[in-house]
C-alpha cells in the first residue's frame, strides 16, 4: 500500500494528483469552519451586543484550537513512525496531555473569563455574555482537544473517510442544537449566549464520542490501555519538539485577532463586530486554500525526495493557480455581496454602513494572501518551516498590529481597515524572496543537495 502511494506521488500528473488529493481535505475543512460561524449567526439575532460578547471570546477559542492541532500534530508525526513497532505509548500520552491541556484552559477560563472580558469592555450586558460563553467553552471545551486528537489518530493510521465522519457529527449537531438551546424550542429554555456555548461543547463532545468509537471499532493498530498507564515525559517531549512549532504557527492568528479587537474597541463595539464577522466568513475562503496547501506538502515533500525538480516547480504552479481561483472568487463574493453577507448576522443599518466598504476594502487582501500561503506550505515541505515562521509573525504581528495601531491614532476606522491589504502585500514580498532564495538553494540544483 505504502509503495502504490509513493509511485502515484512520484508518476500521477500533477494536474489531477493536487486536486484530487486535495479536495477530501477541502470538504472537511469547510465543515469545520462551520464552527465559527454558525453560532454567530443565531447569536446576532438576540442583538448586536450579544454577537460583541461571542466575538471578543473567539480569539481564546481560536487558540484553544491551535494548541489542540498543533499537539495533535506531534502526536500524528510520532505516531506515524512507531506504528510499525506496535508502540501503544505514544497514543496513551497523547491522550494524557490532550486532557492536562484542557484542564489548563478550563482552570484560566474558570477563574479568568471575567477578567479578560475587562480588558475589552465595560458595556454590561457584552461582559456578561462574554464572560458566560468563555466559562462554558473552555471548562467544558474538552471535546475540542479530544475530537481533534482521535481524529489526527485516525489520520496517522490512514483512516482519514473516518476523521471527516467525526468532524461532520460536531458540526451537524452544533447546528441543530444552535436554535433550540438559543431561543428555547422543543420544550428548552431560552438560553441566549450560554445556549451558543453550550451547543458547541456539546456538539464537540458528540464529535469526540464518535471518534473514540471510531478508533476502538476500526482502528486495531491501536489499543489505548487505561490500566497501569504511566506518562512518559521522553515521549511527550518528542510529541511537543514536533508540535511546538505548530502551536506557534497557529496561535500567531489568535494574538492577531486579540490585538486587533482591542484596536477596534476604541472606535466602538460595532466595529469589533464587523472584523468578527469578516473574520469568520473569510474562514470559508481561506480553508480551501488549506485544504489546497494541505495536499500540496506531501507531493513535494515526496519529489523533494526523490529529486524530481520538475514536479516540485509543476505542482507548486498548479497549487499556485487553484489558490490564486479560489481568491478570486472570494474576492468577487466580498466585494459584491457585502451586503447579503453582514445580513446573515442580522446587522443593524450601523453596521452594514461600517461593514460594506470594510469588507471590500479588507477582500483586496485575499490575492496576495493565497501566494503567501503556497509559499509557506512549501517552505514547510522542504524542511524549512521556521521560514514559515518568520513570514507569518513579521506579516501579522511586526506589521500588521502596529500598523492598525498607527492608523487607529493617526487616521481613523477606514485606514485601519487598509492596513490587512497592506499587511499581505508584505507578506507576499516576503513569500517571493524567501522561494527565490530556497529555489535557488534548494530546487534549482537539487541533484546535488544533500540530504539530512
Amino acid at each position: 500500500m505504502e509503495q502504490r502511494k509513493e509511485n502515484v506521488m512520484g508518476t500521477k500528473p500533477i494536474r489531477s494528483l493536487l486536486p484530487g488529493m486535495a479536495f477530501p481535505i477541502m470538504l472537511s475543512m469547510l465543515v469545520q469552519a462551520l464552527y465559527n460561524v454558525v453560532d454567530s449567526i443565531f447569536v446576532a439575532m438576540l442583538s448586536e451586543n450579544a454577537l460583541a460578547s461571542v466575538n471578543l471570546v473567539f480569539p481564546v477559542q481560536n487558540l484553544m484550537v491551535a494548541v489542540a492541532v498543533g499537539t495533535a500534530t506531534g502526536i500524528n508525526a510520532l505516531l506515524s513512525r512507531r506504528l510499525g513497532q506496535k508502540d501503544r505509548a505514544v497514543a496513551e500520552n497523547g491522550v494524557f496531555i490532550t486532557l492536562a491541556t484542557w484542564l489548563v484552559f478550563a482552570a484560566a477560563g474558570a477563574v479568568g473569563s471575567g477578567w479578560f472580558l475587562g480588558l475589552f469592555t465595560s458595556v454590561p450586558e457584552i461582559a456578561a455574555g462574554g464572560e458566560v460563553y468563555m466559562r462554558i467553552v473552555t471548562v467544558l471545551g474538552g471535546g475540542c482537544f479530544l475530537q481533534i486528537t482521535f481524529e489526527r489518530i485516525l489520520q496517522s493510521t490512514g483512516k482519514t473517510v473516518y476523521q471527516m465522519a467525526s468532524q461532520m457529527a460536531g458540526a451537524v449537531i452544533n447546528i441543530i442544537l444552535d436554535p433550540i438551546m438559543i431561543f428555547g424550542l422543543l420544550g428548552f429554555p431560552a438560553m441566549g449566549v450560554a445556549g451558543a456555548a453550550l451547543a458547541t461543547v456539546i456538539g464537540q463532545w458528540c464529535g469526540a464520542a464518535l471518534g473514540v468509537a471510531i478508533n476502538h471499532v476500526k482502528n486495531h493498530e491501536i489499543r489505548l490501555r487505561v490500566k497501569g498507564f504511566r506518562p512518559c515525559w521522553h515521549t511527550i517531549g518528542v510529541i511537543y519538539r514536533v508540535g511546538l512549532p505548530s502551536i506557534v504557527m497557529q496561535s500567531l492568528s489568535s494574538v492577531m485577532v486579540f490585538g486587533m479587537n482591542k484596536i477596534l474597541i476604541t472606535f466602538t463595539e460595532t466595529a469589533v463586530n464587523v472584523f468578527g464577522v469578516y473574520y469568520k466568513l473569510q474562514s470559508f475562503v481561506f480553508m480551501p486554500v488549506f485544504g489546497v496547501t494541505n495536499a500540496l506538502v506531501p507531493i513535494v515533500g515526496y519529489n523533494y525526495g526523490a529529486r524530481k525538480k520538475q514536479r516540485i516547480t509543476d505542482a507548486v504552479r498548479v497549487a499556485t493557480v487553484m489558490a490564486l481561483a479560489i481568491m478570486a472568487a472570494g474576492t468577487l463574493v466580498f466585494e459584491l455581496g457585502a451586503g447579503p453577507l453582514l445580513g446573515l448576522f442580522n446587522a443593524s443599518p450601523a453596521m452594514h454602513a461600517m461593514g460594506e466598504p470594510a469588507f471590500r476594502i479588507i477582500a483586496l487582501s485575499f490575492l496576495p494572501a493565497a501566494v503567501g500561503i503556497v509559499m509557506s506550505s512549501v517552505f514547510q515541505a522542504l524542511g524549512e518551516g521556521l521560514i514559515s515562521l518568520v513570514m507569518s509573525a513579521t506579516r501579522q504581528l511586526v506589521f500588521l498590529l502596529p500598523l492598525a495601531f498607527l492608523l487607529a491614532k493617526f487616521s481613523g476606522l477606514a485606514a485601519v481597515w487598509a492596513s490587512i491589504p497592506l499587511a499581505e502585500v508584505v507578506g507576499f514580498a516576503l513569500a517571493l524572496l524567501f522561494y527565490r532564495h530556497i529555489y535557488n538553494h534548494k530546487i534549482a540544483h537539487i541533484e546535488t543537495v544533500q540530504f539530512d
